[in-house]
């Protein structure tokens, strides 16, 4: 089982990166998919939820408007569209596929991936 994060790097304010999380060795299509992220000194946060069928069913309040969770079950892959960088978006971006979710967040972690830094900076 495998999730590989990529599309991370620095961005100015105002900026935009997408994120992709490639899966492999599971049946990528029938799983609940979710991006958390922590900054440096916080805890984790789950930014954003994706159902099998493609319904994204939860933002965080400090993401909405501004980031678009996708994801095509052909490619196997997950992606997060940012928008809009503030500093305070800089972290380490993980992907994580579920065991078990509520409509937020996973209950029970199925798979981490490694993650992939974003740091927003002028």
């Amino acid at each position: 089982v495998q999730l590989v994060e990529s599309g991370g790097g620095l961005a100015q304010p105002g900026g935009s990166l997408r994120l992709s999380c490639a899966a492999s060795g599971f049946a990528f299509s029938i799983y609940v998919m979710s991006w958390a992220r922590q900054a440096p000194g916080k805890g984790l946060e789950w930014v954003s939820t994706i159902y099998p069928d493609g319904r994204v069913t939860y933002y965080a309040d400090s993401v909405k408007g501004r980031f678009t969770m996708s994801r095509d079950n052909d490619a196997n892959t997950v992606y997060l569209q940012m928008n809009s960088l503030k500093p305070e978006d800089t972290a380490l971006y993980t992907c994580a596929s579920c065991t078990t979710s509520n409509s937020a967040q996973c209950v029970e972690v199925h798979h981490w991936g490694q993650g992939t830094q974003v740091t927003v900076s002028s």
